[in-house]
């Protein structure tokens, strides 16, 4: 009997692939790659597509730009959301063993990857047609549609293929999260300084220069202060060092469990389990899937309900058009979006504490799926333990004793883990801090990771005697 992820295998071959590099690539040449893949995605974030007019066109992703690394009504108008969608879409599947697939088996980890990528161009095409059916660019003749469908479809087959480009070895990381963090660390700096002329009404955009503005008139700078009209302010800017600095602390948190190799009793060290266990995994899960919701609740408003007529798609969504930006104003779409201010907490604060209970729980379900997914489990990792030579002191080389070891620690941290990244992103968005909560906690951990494979990298390239200790070839 085929599996459903077999299926995908044939389609496969019809999709452009990188091949890995056949010798070792530098650690500047990998660095090279990877700088000129951010820049390509910024000169992307600058070119307007093709066909679209300057007026008449709503943006149905406006609160969710951030999260999937897009910029209306260019190239990158969809951003990463169909590539992570579709792995979405295939870990929930894989998590909940609706289909078989082992991904500690190279084979099947392959099959996977290609169905990942299958799907990733799929999902472009749906989204793509949701915009233009949806009437995200206002009234098109047929023939402007099918251009702006190849835009979209070409952009999202070079997004994909920039991010295999940086996962096959060719750059570091991952160019979904080269994306994001970019993406995120732009809308900080606008929000911050904004080096743009003053707005129709004498004030600046930026917080920084705005407050910097009040100062000249006293009596003005509380207002500066906080903008309740919202704009970015200072509370924003300071609510956003702040969350910086416990996502760090939090980050740092720790318990570690003394090993030591098998082979080489002197040779000891420390297993590290974070208490953000899952890193920001649960809360990408999480936005995208809130995002697709809101984007197919829109979808659907638009052109069905827009009247609020109809009962059942009212209690998933019902929204207002302010400013060209669709603004969610009733059913489920609503409370899954944030407020953006505490303003927006004080007119509704039902709103909010739904918006917490919904995130939290959802973070927490993605964490707990994806540990089992990932092969992070407490089962997993004893096993990945013994596998690599290592054992802990005072306990025999058995998987049995070393995973009750680890389920002391891995299932409370994982818990907890989505827990705080839920609660940390829905209360940065309500103290309206630059670049959304969730922008936040993606920028920090993917900072970090970066952190680390440089060093690691560098490291292994001025003392390559080290790669046979850290297993690799």
């Amino acid at each position: 009997m085929v599996r459903f992820i077999e299926l995908f295998k044939p389609l496969a071959r019809f999709f452009p692939d990188i091949s890995p590099p056949k010798k070792k690539v530098s650690f500047n040449e990998r660095l090279f790659w990877t700088g000129l893949v951010l820049i390509i995605y910024f000169i992307m974030s600058e070119i307007p597509l093709y066909g679209i007019g300057k007026g008449g066109a709503q943006d149905p992703f406006g609160a969710l730009r951030i999260i999937f690394a897009s910029h209306r009504g260019t190239l990158m108008e969809l951003g990463i959301g169909p590539i992570v969608t579709a792995g979405l879409i295939l870990q929930i599947l894989a998590g909940s063993k609706m289909i078989d697939v082992d991904l500690t088996n190279p084979s099947d980890r392959a099959l996977f990857t290609s169905a990942s990528k299958v799907l990733a161009v799929f999902m472009t095409i749906f989204e793509a047609l949701a915009y233009l059916i949806g009437g995200a660019y206002g009234t098109l003749k047929p023939q402007v549609q099918a251009i702006i469908l190849i835009q979209l479809l070409a952009a999202g087959i070079v997004i994909m293929l920039m991010d295999e480009l940086l996962q096959k070895g060719w750059g570091f990381g991952s160019g979904i999260s080269l994306f994001i963090a970019a993406g995120v660390a732009q809308t900080i700096w606008w929000d911050s300084v904004a080096p743009l002329g003053p707005m129709a009404d004498g004030k600046y955009l930026g917080a920084l220069v705005a407050f910097a503005q009040s100062l000249k008139n006293l009596s003005e700078a509380s207002k500066a202060f906080y903008r309740p009209e919202g704009l970015p302010d200072m509370v924003g800017f300071i609510i956003t060092i702040i969350i910086f600095i416990i996502v760090i602390y939090l980050d740092g948190l720790r318990v570690e469990v003394p090993v030591s190799y098998a082979k080489y009793r002197g040779f000891r060290g420390r297993y590290p389990i974070k208490l953000l266990y899952v890193s920001n995994i649960p809360v990408i899960f999480a936005s995208a899937l809130f995002g697709n919701i809101y984007f197919i609740s829109q979808i659907l408003w638009s052109r069905y309900n827009s009247s609020n007529s109809n009962f059942w798609l009212n209690l998933l969504g019902t929204f207002e058009i302010k400013e060209g930006r669709y603004q969610p104003s009733g059913g489920l779409v609503y409370y899954l979006i944030s407020p953006k201010n505490l303003s927006e907490v004080a007119n509704d604060p039902i709103r909010a504490i739904i918006n917490i209970i919904l995130m939290i729980a959802t973070c927490i379900f993605f964490a707990v799926t994806w540990v089992e997914v990932a092969g992070m489990d407490a089962k997993s990792v004893a096993k990945q333990l013994l596998d690599s030579g290592m054992q802990i002191g005072g306990f025999r080389r058995s998987p049995i004793p070393i995973q009750k070891i680890f389920e002391r620690y891995i299932p409370a941290v994982t818990v907890l883990g989505g827990f705080l990244i839920g609660l940390i992103a829905v209360t940065a968005d309500f103290f309206g801090a630059f670049g959304s909560g969730v922008g936040i906690l993606l920028m920090v951990g993917i900072l970090e990771q970066y952190y680390e494979i440089l060093t690691r990298e560098k490291m292994l390239e001025m003392y390559p005697a080290l790669s046979a200790l850290m297993g690799k070839k």
